[in-house]
């Protein structure tokens, strides 16, 4: 069921309780997923701009920008252009 989560990920879905260490850098205010973005994606797949913008509390229009702005940064990048484009 937990196959390819990290072991704390696992830990708080197998317990059902929220993650306490906000220092993660997959640690979300989101406390209907347990506080984390591993989790998030694990239950959900794929998510549309808006869900993610629930998630992280900013909103659809930003979530948009900071994709745009990825992807223009990875399209600059020739050994991430030869990858994804």
């Amino acid at each position: 069921m937990k196959k390819g989560l990290m072991s704390c990920a696992k830990h708080c879905l197998g317990n059902k309780t929220n993650c306490v260490n906000v220092k993660c850098r997959f640690w979300i205010d989101y406390q209907k997923e347990y506080n984390c973005s591993l989790i998030s994606i694990y239950l959900n797949g794929r998510m549309t701009l808006r869900e993610v913008g629930e998630r992280l509390g900013i909103s659809f229009a930003r979530v948009k920008q900071i994709e745009s702005q990825a992807l223009e940064r990875l399209r600059k990048n020739p050994i991430a252009a030869s990858l994804f484009f």
